[in-house]
């Protein structure tokens, strides 16, 4: 049995996957203006059943590598986020979030890229930590940008995205400078 992560923002709760989130996970990733920019989605019911599935699993992992958070605003979830550590050794993960339309533009992204932010340095004691947005968004590049993130460079065609390649702009950010800026 594993620990059960629970962080909370000022006005959101980070909390492990569970089964029934099927229904409120599959109310966005079935939406065709929420996937836009993934290279998943839009997801069947099939699709998101297994996606849970899969994340629940990873939470038993030894060393634990992924953690794929639900997103709730007064026990409604809203979306889901995820730090993963693609190098254990280097000390370095990446981030990602993905919400529910009805909550664009509310300043959740933030909240919750900047409290990933602090697990991974505070609690993972990762050395870097950076992220990819697609080109066209522009929502996602404002937030990596106010988190403190630095854009690293421009990705050329390195995602297919429903059969059309796609740019991706990188960004990270290392320790020293998270904390320096303090951004939780």
């Amino acid at each position: 049995m594993h620990s059960q992560i629970n962080i909370k923002t000022r006005r959101l709760l980070l909390r492990e996957f569970i089964k029934d989130d099927l229904a409120a996970v599959q109310s966005y990733a079935s939406d065709s203006e929420v996937v836009r920019y993934m290279e998943w989605g839009p997801n069947s019911v099939d699709e998101t059943r297994e996606f849970i599935s899969r994340v629940i699993a990873n939470q038993d992992e030894k060393p634990r590598l992924k953690f794929e958070l639900a997103i709730l605003i007064e026990n409604k979830l809203i979306g889901a986020c995820n730090l993963t550590i693609t190098n254990a050794t280097t000390k370095q993960a990446f981030i990602g979030y993905c919400f529910n339309k009805t909550y664009w533009g509310k300043g959740y992204a933030t909240e919750v890229a900047k409290k990933l932010l602090n697990f991974g340095f505070n609690q993972l004691k990762l050395h870097r930590i950076y992220a990819t947005c697609d080109v066209g968004n522009i929502a996602s590049k404002k937030v990596l940008q106010k988190i403190g993130m630095t854009k690293e460079g421009h990705l050329r065609e390195n995602k297919i995205i429903r059969g059309e390649w796609r740019d991706s702009f990188l960004f990270s950010i290392l320790e020293q400078e998270y904390n320096n800026i303090k951004t939780v």
